[in-house]
Parts: structure tokens; C-alpha cells; sequence
């Protein structure tokens, strides 16, 4: 059961049925892929989750990070592990084969992504911040930059970092206290103290860039005055050896719930005053700068969240259909009666059938912001390209922050389903649980990415950006409205994503006046509302091109009663897999999808209470 990690039948009809991937074939960015390439691709990440990355979670887990002396070892067996996933070039997929890449759609990336986190998303960790920071220098470095850094970091030579969070500035990035002092050369001595960094200190590789945010002395308060600086831990020479340690001490790493491989640390800079940086891009432009990395780690945290939620299902399914409990619904009053698996019984198959409809809606809409990336890079269109762009940045938060903390709960009904063994640690979900529950804080907090969501994304382009989301839907009902088989289902949907519309008309119409305060309140009821809405369009959406693929099935095999058909699907893997995305939407739609109202409702009611109540009725 431990090697259950993800679907690989859903990730083909995602890519091949749903998002027609293959197509992004045709562009010239991508002219020389193929099905085939891609389907090789996803095989190996299988291949390297399964065979080299699993076996290192659990052991990970066990051994953790030691601390001592200023110096991190991470768990013995993350190196082999790291050193075939680098020289595998998983780092950089999607990147230019002339900087070392593979050129692959930001498509094929995400189950990629999806299976190294369902492995282990704490080994995994270690790259995905490697591949950001360098992709940062990329953008906005040198040349000087690239040829001294990016190479090393893209290649998994050298590690990389994000280092803004400080003791005293968590959430408010602006009150950062590093400070940058300009050197005669150029350079910047670097002072200050970063805690919480992912990675900071290790023993993976032999140096470590760490991107830190600065203010250089005299720039203006809060984040309009704060700089981007690359610090490595081992200065590097002009020849590109590595030559004196660059000031830089950990002073300690944290003690966690879960993800107990990865080094969160604190990092000391320039405690002897000989702390060197170099400035990344202009001065005073470090969020800008930094955002571009958040943003992809936001991201990347939805994919590990989703990672980590479906291989929670898969592996409650495998229980649910081995372990023996109790008797059939419908032999209950014999004494007599033989055992089944307890996927027989209903509230089992309901807890099931919730992580199915979320797991795939999600690994849908994480995929599609992914293509929504392919299709800004190859659009011919200027209002194409900018159409997927700006679709990135709404669904960013949503992909966070929604994922994050429905795998949780995904994760949470797994464990429920084991019973208490789901409890133990001899089982893969308790580990889960624990190494999920990061996701929902780091990279900015669920409650900020909602605020983000609501504050910024819904104003874009004076809400056309979510009028164009809402446009798209509606031409999805328009286009399957009569189909008799989800008839009652798509006008549920519509009934949630008019909620979603009317709920967003409201926060607009109500923004300016006394009553602001409302959205800031209801941004994160908001942002649960708007993920279940894009959820449901996912999984309607595989419900029609599913709804058809059974049909021509149920006609070739001339299966056409009930008992014809439950017959087909018990010996059909094809009619099974496309009956169940049928359910999956029709469960969802019918029980999931009418909270939305209920939700747009409390949201509307106006209560205040939240900001009304005195601190200290809070407790005595």
C-alpha cells in the first residue's frame, strides 16, 4: 500500500482528455515534444517517486535534522535520493535546454511535481527552493550573476534559499530589520537575523545561495525600502572555486510536527561584521523581486499539498478494500453473516467518495493553472497572453491557500477511514497529516493569501480578470446545459457560480464605504467559496467528456439496462474509471456545491461580531 502515490489514470485524462495537452505540441515553443516524450517524462518521475524518493520519507521522518555546532546534517539517506534527483535534471524540467533544462510545458511539470511531493514532500523541498532562487537570478541577475550562481543552482550543485522571514517580522515583511551597508566595491555587508528558513543549513551540497531581504541604511521604511541580496554561505571566488565562509551562522533549528527532514533554521548574518552580499536587481525593489519566487512557491505548495492529499486517498481506498469489519447493510440482522471489507459500507464509501471529488478537482485545477501558464508562453495573441496571465495571478492564492487546507481535511477523513490504526505510525497517513500541516502556514499564511485574493486579485483590471473566470463558466453551462444526465448538476453549479458573481459584486459595491470592513472579515469564507466553485467546474467539466467516453462504451458493448451496465463497469477498467468521474461530479454538485449559497449568505448578512467582540471576551 505504501507505493500508492497518485493516479496515473487521472493524470492522463487530465493532460490527454480534459486539457488536451498534446496539442501544446503544435506551438512552436514546444514543436519538438511528443505524447510519447511526455508520457516517458511522467513514467520516469513515477519511476524515481516510487523506486528512490518514497523509501526516504518515512526513514526521513525518523532520523530528522541534527544540529550542532553551527552545521546541519540532514537525514543519510536524503543523498543518495538528492544526488539521483538532480543528476536526473528534475530541477529544471521546465527550463531552457541552453541553461541545462528540458524545455517541458509547465503542463507536464505539475504531475511531476505532484508525484515528488505524494514521495516525500520534505526531501523534495529542498529543490523546489533551489529552483526558485535560481530562477530569480535568471530573471533579474547579471550575467556575472548567472555564470557565478545559476548554473550551479539549476544543476543541484549548490542549494538556494528564500530568507524573509525575521523574529520580528514574520507576516509584515516590511518590518525588516536586516540591514545592507554599500561597500566600496560594489558589495553590501549584510546584518541581521532571518529565522524560519526552509533549508538554510545542510549538508546536501557543498554551498548554499541564500536570496535576503534588506534594507540597504537611509532606504525608506516598510517594503517600499527593501532590497534583494545574494548571500552565499561560502563566498566564491573569481574562477568559480569557493573560498571563505561568508559570516553566516545557524543559530539553531525548530522542532516540528511534521516534515521533520527538512531544516527550518534560524541564520545569523554578519554577527562578525563580514557578512557579503551582492545587490539582485535595483535598489529598493526586493518584494518585487521576491515575489516572483513566492509566487512560484505558492504554488508549488498547492502541488505538494496535492501530492500529499492523493496519496492519503489512494492508500485509504487500498485499506478500505482489504480490511474485514462487520457485516453488509443488507445481512445486518444475520448473526450469520460473513464479513466484508468495509468498502461495502456507506459511510465509508462516503468518506471515499468526498476524497475522490476533491482530490481530482484539485489535481484539475492545478494542472490548468499550469496550462494556463503553457498558454501565455506560446499565445500568438497580445489579450490571450495576457488573459492567462492574469488567470495565474487570481488563481495563485486560491491554489495555496484552498489546497492546502482541503488536503488537510482530505488527509484528516483518510486517517478516519483506517480507524484508529489510522492513528499509528505504522501506517502512511499519520506521517501525512503531520507533514501536511505546514503548507496551510508557510509561504504566507492561508489568512493572508485570502486577503491577497480578496485586496488585490478581484480589483485586477477593475474586475474584468474575474469577469473573464466567470465568462468561462458560463459558456460551460451554456454549451452542456441540456445534457440530461448532469442536467441537474450543471444547474446546481450555476447556482453556486452565480453566488460566487453576486458575492464579488458586493465586496466591489461595498469596498469604499463603511462597511470595508466586510471583505476584510470574509476574505478567507471568500476564498473557500470561490475554490469550491472552480472545483465544481472541474470536475462537471470531466464529467461531460466522462459522461460520453461511457456512453460509446455501454453502445460497443451493447450494455444497455442497469444490470447490462453494472455488469460492464465491474469488468470494464475504462467504464469503471469514467462511471466513477460521473459520480464524483454528481456527489459533489449534490453535497458539496449547495454550501456555497450558505456560505455567500453568512458572508452577506453583514455581522461585525468578529471585530465588534472586546479582547477580552475572548477568556478570562
Amino acid at each position: 500500500m505504501g507505493n500508492l502515490l497518485v493516479d496515473e489514470r487521472d493524470v492522463e485524462f487530465v493532460l490527454y482528455e480534459q486539457l488536451c495537452v498534446e496539442d501544446l505540441c503544435k506551438t512552436e515553443r514546444y514543436k519538438d515534444f511528443t505524447k510519447q516524450d511526455f508520457d516517458m517524462v511522467i513514467e520516469e518521475a513515477r519511476k524515481l517517486a516510487v523506486n528512490v524518493l518514497l523509501p526516504t520519507r518515512e526513514k526521513g521522518d525518523r532520523e530528522g535534522c541534527k544540529y550542532e555546532n553551527g552545521k546541519v546534517t540532514v537525514p543519510e539517506c536524503f543523498h543518495e535520493a538528492f544526488r539521483l534527483y538532480k543528476e536526473g535534471g528534475w530541477i529544471t524540467p521546465t527550463e531552457n535546454p541552453e541553461i541545462g533544462g528540458q524545455g517541458l510545458p509547465f503542463t507536464i511539470f505539475a504531475p511531476i511535481e505532484e508525484h515528488v511531493s505524494a514521495a516525500n514532500g520534505a526531501l523534495g523541498g529542498y529543490a523546489m527552493l533551489t529552483h526558485g532562487a535560481a530562477k530569480l537570478i535568471e530573471i533579474y541577475g547579471t550575467e556575472e550573476q548567472k555564470k557565478k550562481y545559476m548554473e550551479r543552482m539549476y544543476s543541484g550543485e549548490w542549494a538556494g534559499t528564500m530568507c524573509l522571514t525575521e523574529p520580528g517580522a514574520g507576516s509584515d515583511v516590511g518590518a525588516t530589520k536586516t540591514i545592507a551597508k554599500k561597500n566600496a566595491d560594489g558589495t553590501y555587508t549584510i546584518t541581521g537575523t532571518k529565522s524560519f528558513i526552509t533549508a538554510g543549513e545542510h549538508n546536501l551540497t557543498e554551498n548554499i545561495i541564500h536570496p535576503v531581504l534588506a534594507r540597504i541604511q537611509g532606504a525608506p521604511q516598510g517594503t517600499k525600502g527593501i532590497s534583494l541580496f545574494l548571500v552565499p554561505k561560502i563566498r566564491v571566488n573569481e574562477d568559480g572555486s569557493l573560498g571563505e565562509d561568508n559570516d553566516i551562522f545557524c543559530s539553531g533549528i525548530e522542532h516540528k510536527l511534521g516534515i521533520n527532514g527538512s531544516a527550518t533554521t534560524t541564520l545569523n548574518f554578519g554577527d562578525n561584521g563580514r557578512c557579503i552580499g551582492e545587490l539582485l536587481g535595483g535598489e529598493n525593489q526586493g518584494m518585487k523581486i521576491m515575489f516572483h519566487m513566492m509566487n512560484e512557491a505558492r504554488l508549488g505548495v498547492g502541488l505538494q499539498s496535492l501530492g500529499q492529499a492523493s496519496s492519503a486517498y489512494l492508500n485509504a481506498v487500498a485499506y478500505a478494500k482489504e480490511r474485514l469489519q462487520g457485516a453488509s447493510i443488507m445481512s445486518m440482522q444475520d448473526p450469520n453473516a460473513p464479513q466484508v471489507t468495509i468498502i461495502n459500507h456507506p459511510d465509508v464509501r462516503r468518506m471515499l467518495l468526498w476524497m475522490k471529488s476533491y482530490v481530482e478537482g484539485m489535481r484539475a485545477f492545478a494542472y490548468y493553472i499550469a496550462y494556463c501558464e503553457d498558454k501565455e508562453v506560446t499565445a500568438t495573441d497580445e489579450n490571450e497572453r495576457e488573459k492567462y496571465s492574469d488567470y495565474i495571478a487570481l488563481f495563485t492564492p486560491v491554489c495555496k491557500a484552498f489546497f492546502s487546507d482541503m488536503s488537510f481535511y482530505i488527509i484528516k477523513e483518510a486517517i478516519q477511514v483506517y480507524g484508529g490504526y489510522g492513528y499509528c505510525s505504522e501506517y502512511p497517513v499519520e506521517q501525512l497529516l503531520r507533514d501536511n500541516k505546514i503548507a496551510s502556514l508557510y509561504e504566507g499564511t492561508n489568512g493572508i493569501q485570502a486577503l491577497d485574493l480578496v485586496g488585490r486579485k478581484l480589483g485586477m483590471k477593475k474586475g474584468g480578470v474575474l469577469m473573464n473566470f466567470l465568462t468561462d463558466m458560463n459558456n460551460f453551462i451554456e454549451a452542456n446545459r441540456s445534457n440530461e444526465t448532469l442536467k441537474g448538476c450543471i444547474e446546481g453549479f450555476e447556482k453556486a457560480k452565480n453566488s460566487l458573481a453576486e458575492v464579488s459584486m458586493h465586496f466591489g459595491q461595498i469596498a469604499r464605504g463603511p462597511d470595508f470592513i466586510i471583505p476584510i472579515i470574509n476574505a478567507y469564507p471568500y476564498m473557500e467559496v470561490f475554490g469550491m466553485v472552480a472545483l465544481g467546474w472541474m470536475l462537471l467539466w470531466q464529467a461531460t467528456i466522462a459522461e460520453k467516453k461511457l456512453k460509446e462504451i455501454m453502445e460497443k458493448e451493447g450494455a444497455s439496462d442497469q444490470k447490462g451496465i453494472i455488469k460492464l463497469i465491474s469488468g470494464s477498467k475504462d467504464a469503471a474509471f469514467y462511471s466513477g468521474k460521473v459520480a464524483a461530479a454528481k456527489f459533489y454538485a449534490n453535497t458539496v456545491l449547495p454550501t456555497v449559497i450558505s456560505k455567500v449568505r453568512a458572508i452577506k448578512s453583514g455581522d461585525k461580531s468578529v471585530v465588534e467582540i472586546a479582547e477580552e471576551s475572548f477568556a478570562s
